[in-house]
């Protein structure tokens, strides 16, 4: 098949050298524009001496066209962030295939890995659908399972599990569709979920709630985009939690500061963080301690 890869960022390189690896006939690499240093997806599209294009919009006809002097058979899109209507979507002969990081019809939209781990699931995964004018809305190829672990982060769900996963899962549906095997299931819309962009604004600390739901923060916001509170006036932000439980205090409290982090009091229980984001930073919470002059019995928040 005639492929056109369509994404950004490491994992669309990833997919893309994949497939080069496995010798596919790729006829064109479609990336975002460029926004300061070149995409890594551009550059390895590059290396591999593959025609690259980065259209700012994918609603013009002039680009259709275009995509459509490619012949192509199949449009693989690994991570995607400019929305791309049917009318491009449909150009290839067997349409187009997009990565999604979750189990749809679950977690619709653009942070699909921050909000299980925040909202406390057990397990999440990655789908493999066809797209449509609707967001998330296509029919399933594939999806695969897996769990997440009680102090799992974004990175470790991301980067260890559902990163590998997608580009094996990519491969696994291309293979499909070359077979003539690959299914269009519908989806279950009355189950769907939807959250937008997980935010600064969405993921300030509240100590005053339970131990459970503050880690589940701190972990669905670690590394990005990193939950928040105040110390004295300044905002800090937590990485590495696991639970302390039987930390006393307040909510909010310092309980104890030790190599191994820094333990805060919540409604229950506590949470220790092993790293700290102040104005001098990422250090380890320790360090952040002695450097802001705090000691147990301090109060964050």
């Amino acid at each position: 098949m005639r492929l056109i890869v369509h994404g950004q960022q490491a994992f669309g390189q990833s997919v893309l050298e994949k497939l080069i690896e496995r010798g596919e006939d790729i006829v064109g690499v479609y990336v975002a524009p460029d926004k300061g240093k070149p995409d890594p997806l551009k550059v390895a599209a590059e290396e591999a001496g593959l025609p690259v294009f980065q259209p700012t919009t994918y609603k013009e006809p002039e680009v259709w066209d275009q995509m459509k002097s490619l012949s192509p058979d199949l449009c693989v899109m690994a991570f995607v962030t400019l929305f791309v209507p049917e009318e491009a979507l449909y150009l290839p002969t067997h349409d187009s295939i997009q990565y999604h990081p979750s189990l749809l019809p679950l977690h619709r939209g653009p942070s699909a890995i921050n909000w299980p781990i925040i909202m406390g699931r057990k397990e999440t995964g990655l789908s493999i659908f066809w797209p449509d004018n609707g967001l998330d809305e296509g029919p399933i190829l594939l999806q695969k399972t897996c769990m997440i672990e009680e102090n799992d982060t974004l990175g470790t769900v991301y980067f260890d599990k559902l990163f590998p996963m997608g580009v094996d899962a990519m491969m696994e549906s291309v293979d499909l569709v070359k077979q003539g095997n690959a299914p269009r299931i519908d989806q279950d819309h009355s189950q769907k979920t939807y959250e937008s962009w997980c935010r600064k604004a969405d993921v300030e600390l509240d100590f005053t709630k339970p131990m459970q739901e503050v880690h589940n923060m701190i972990r669905g916001a670690d590394p990005v985009p990193g939950a928040w509170t105040t110390c004295g006036g300044a905002e800090i932000q937590l990485y590495g939690s696991t639970k302390a439980e039987s930390a006393a205090g307040a909510p909010g409290e310092i309980v104890d500061i030790s190599s191994d982090g820094m333990v805060i009091a919540c409604g229950d229980g506590g949470v220790n963080v092993t790293r700290v984001r102040g104005t001098e930073g990422k250090v380890a919470a320790s360090d952040f301690a002695a450097s802001a002059e705090l000691s147990a019995g301090a109060k964050l928040g």
